[in-house]
């Protein structure tokens, strides 16, 4: 039988995510609304980008990242751009008046049948302190995009890890998919 098409067989399952043996392949799903998480790509009326820092313990550090979260696991049946501005209000204390999808990949395609939306934010405004929920400690970083890029790097050299996510997201301030750039 070929490894690609094998009968998968669950080997532990968990409150978000299942370890899954498909015959030589092993890789994690997440179980929750279709295995989806939201990156929100998000800038204040001040040119300045959105980021959070939180330690993050599958690596056991400190990780630089842009807004995001889980899609649907509050309400069952949520919207990516529904789910997306939940989550910058949560974790940053900015609302969005508009969220627009821009693309869905996977993340990590050899290990884990997880997908990222990229959504963009727009209409920012302020409506709290942000810090995420009970059981998180963000704290919230507004970057002017011009420096942007260079701060990440700062970030990196002082130890923190960084997604490579991030580029993408910068790319994505400033460019339509086939890029075009934005008007």
């Amino acid at each position: 039988m070929n490894q690609n098409t094998a009968e998968p067989r669950t080997v532990y399952e968990g409150r978000y995510q299942r370890m899954v043996v498909r015959g030589s392949w092993e890789y994690s799903e997440r179980t929750h609304a279709g295995g989806l998480a939201a990156i929100i790509i998000a800038v204040t009326p001040a040119d300045e980008v959105l980021f959070v820092e939180q330690f993050r313990v599958p690596l056991q550090a400190r990780t630089i990242e842009m807004p995001a979260g889980l899609v649907g696991d509050i309400t069952a049946g949520e919207s990516i751009e529904v789910s997306a501005v939940r989550e910058l209000e949560e974790e940053t204390g900015w609302t969005a008046e508009q969220a627009e999808v821009l693309m869905i990949g996977p993340t990590s395609s050899g290990a884990s049948s997880e997908r990222i939306a990229f959504v963009r934010a727009t209409g920012l405004r302020k409506i709290g302190e942000g810090g995420g929920d009970a059981t998180e400690d963000i704290t919230v970083h507004h970057i002017p995009r011009t420096h942007a890029a260079a701060w990440l790097v700062e970030k990196m050299n002082e130890g923190f890890e960084l997604d490579a996510k991030l580029w993408a997201g910068l790319w994505m301030i400033e460019h339509h998919l086939d890029g075009r750039p934005r008007g």
